[in-house]
């Protein structure tokens, strides 16, 4: 049975994870080092891969880390509330990610929050996550093609794992995020992709 999400405590988990997902930790690090808007180089992201292609790799994994993060607080504080509150939580960080008022609504592409979210409702699936993003990003070392892999597995994941209700919520969240990586997609179709590490 899937947990009721139409209540007072799951809108305010949604709330509190928008407002904690919306915080672009890509734009504020890559500003207070000093390189300026990181929106104009490389994919115009605001998400750890392409902080990577500024050449600093400490700013790229701390953007990794904090947009993690920030969807696996969302989720573990509303989850004192019921699992209801916690799967709307996990919903708000990361459409917070993707469309954050602060930016007009033109975010990231949400994988490390995706990342961050199944990493408080799950850590075997995240396991699973992990194993398919490495081995490919680093067979392939394309991060778009790699984070589209482990995604589309991940509800299977959570499936197999007896968690219907959250492998609902990373079905919505996948096809979230294959949406924004609608570019990535046609450019890897196309050859023209930038692979990791590549700078802008």
């Amino acid at each position: 049975m899937l947990p009721e999400l139409a209540t007072p405590a799951a809108l305010g988990g949604l709330a509190l994870g928008y407002a904690l997902g919306s915080i672009p930790f890509g734009l504020i690090l890559t500003k207070f080092a000093g390189l300026g808007d990181v929106r104009a180089i490389g994919s115009g992201n605001i998400g750890a891969t392409n902080v990577l292609r500024t050449g600093r790799k400490g700013l790229a994994a701390a953007t990794l880390l904090g947009d993690a993060l920030k969807g696996t607080a969302a989720v573990l504080i509303a989850c004192q509330l019921g699992e209801g509150p916690a799967l709307a939580a996990g919903l708000g960080a990361f459409l917070g990610h993707l469309f954050p008022i602060w930016l007009g609504f033109k975010g990231g592409k949400g994988v490390a929050t995706f990342i961050g979210v199944l990493l408080a409702f799950s850590p075997p699936a995240l396991a699973v996550f992990a194993a398919i993003w490495l081995g490919l990003a680093f067979a392939l070392k394309y991060s778009s093609l790699a984070a589209l892999a482990a995604s589309a597995a991940t509800p299977l994941a959570l499936w197999a794992l007896g968690a219907p209700a959250q492998a609902l919520l990373f079905l919505l969240l996948g096809l979230l995020l294959w949406w924004k990586h609608a570019p990535n997609i046609r450019r890897l179709a196309s050859g023209t992709e930038g692979r990791i590490g590549q700078k802008g």
